[in-house]
């Protein structure tokens, strides 16, 4: 685990999981190194209750400032750096997605399907409807940044969770 990384007490991580500098592993999320390997870029932050597994005796690269929205799926071979994979979205085994895009809320991503770079997708099977904007990129940019800041903070406070009978 590379320095200034944040792993909530509450996250389940087993296996062959490498997990880069910076990075935000949320509350409830499980990373499933098992059967595979899992490799998390710096900055990257896996939102509460995210499942992270890599596919048999293979790897799942997350680049570098991907966000992983809360609840998402990921069973996927990679996402690109700076990549957004939206609350509840589902990557199927071995997918791709490139570099900066970005995945809407609830998008299944279909084993073995590609979503270019700086492409954004949505629906159920995902389906490309636009290219990433200044406007994206400057608010996800902002929304990268929280979450590093916040794994900065939990590390500083120390945080933990509440004993039972708070």
């Amino acid at each position: 685990m590379g320095a200034g990384t944040y792993v909530s007490p509450l996250a389940l991580v087993i296996g062959d999981v490498r997990i880069g500098e910076s990075c935000y592993i949320g509350h409830g999320a499980i990373l499933r190194g098992d059967y595979g390997t899992i490799v998390i870029g710096n900055g990257t932050a896996v939102e509460e209750a995210v499942i992270i597994h890599a596919p048999p005796r293979a790897t799942c690269r997350i680049g570098e400032k991907v966000t992983l929205g809360h609840g998402a799926i990921v069973h996927g071979e990679s996402v690109g750096d700076l990549a957004v994979v939206g609350i509840g979205a589902v990557l199927g085994l071995r997918c791709r997605i490139g570099a900066r895009a970005i995945l809407g809320e609830g998008t299944v991503v279909k084993s073995r399907q590609e979503i270019p770079p700086g492409m954004v997708a949505v629906g159920n099977p995902a389906r490309v409807v636009r290219a990433v904007t200044a406007a994206d990129e400057e608010f996800w940019a902002w929304g990268k940044q929280l979450y590093i800041d916040l794994a900065a903070k939990y590390l500083a406070l120390g945080m933990r969770p509440v004993a039972p009978g708070y």
